[in-house]
């Protein structure tokens, strides 16, 4: 089964970067999905993300669900058009055990291409401040960043070095599962295009490696805005 066609013809796929495509055709390759703790359950929003993994899976790949216990405390700024409040390190805690428990039921354990779950607090816990600033910052410009859409559809009423800083840190998962997981691909929201880009244009510049992006339309509430745990939401 062909991951991508499987996709566009039910109509899963919004984009997709160059050579993905023939990537993905030349054997089982490794992605993974990013949801953060910011509630106690996943929401609709996130059902197309998962199902993508588990056509991804299906299809031969090995996915991976990234729990994110470090970019929860800071927030993603994608869609957003307000600063998120900042939840205390137990909340953040309690969710994302819960979420974990939740994705474990949509994915297969067991097998060649068995997924895995992983939370990239394991790897930032040990990254100093000054240290993440010398050997990653230095390698996003911020004439790129400011680029993306969620940085500049904030840029008007304003966005926190906290929330700008996300970018930097979802691209520094990618190349984290990248060099430590072989991970080549992320897939996400359409929203998310901006971030999963910083990601494989961090591995080309910090591993001289190639990684891949892949979208999904966004599942949206009568008013075109999107289901989001922030944005009324419902859990699944």
């Amino acid at each position: 089964m062909n991951f991508v066609e499987e996709l566009k013809w039910r109509g899963m796929l919004h984009d997709i970067t160059p050579g993905a495509e023939e990537k993905l055709a030349q054997g089982p390759v490794v992605g993974y999905a990013g949801f953060d703790p910011t509630a106690t359950s996943l929401h609709i929003g996130n059902l197309i993300p998962i199902m993508l993994l588990l056509h991804f899976q299906r299809c031969g790949h090995k996915p991976i669900a990234l729990v994110g216990g470090a970019t929860g405390m800071i927030g993603d700024p994608s869609g957003k058009s307000e600063e998120r409040k900042l939840l205390s390190m137990e909340n953040i805690a309690n969710n994302q055990e819960c979420i974990r428990k939740q994705l474990s039921k949509f994915l297969d354990f067991s097998g060649p291409n068995a997924a895995e779950i992983v939370n990239n607090y394991d790897w930032f816990k040990n990254i100093s401040f000054l240290e993440f600033l010398r050997d990653t910052g230095k390698h996003l410009t911020v004439n790129y960043m400011v680029s993306k859409d969620s940085v500049k559809n904030r840029w008007e009423n304003g966005i926190s070095y906290t929330e700008f800083s996300y970018q930097l840190l979802q691209a520094y998962d990618f190349y984290h599962l990248y060099t430590h997981k072989n991970c080549v691909l992320q897939i996400g929201g359409s929203d998310q295009w901006g971030n999963i880009t910083s990601g494989t244009e961090l591995v080309r510049r910090k591993a001289g490696g190639e990684a891949f992006a892949l979208t999904c339309p966004l599942l949206t509430r009568a008013d075109g805005k999107k289901f989001g745990k922030t944005a009324g939401g419902e859990s699944v």
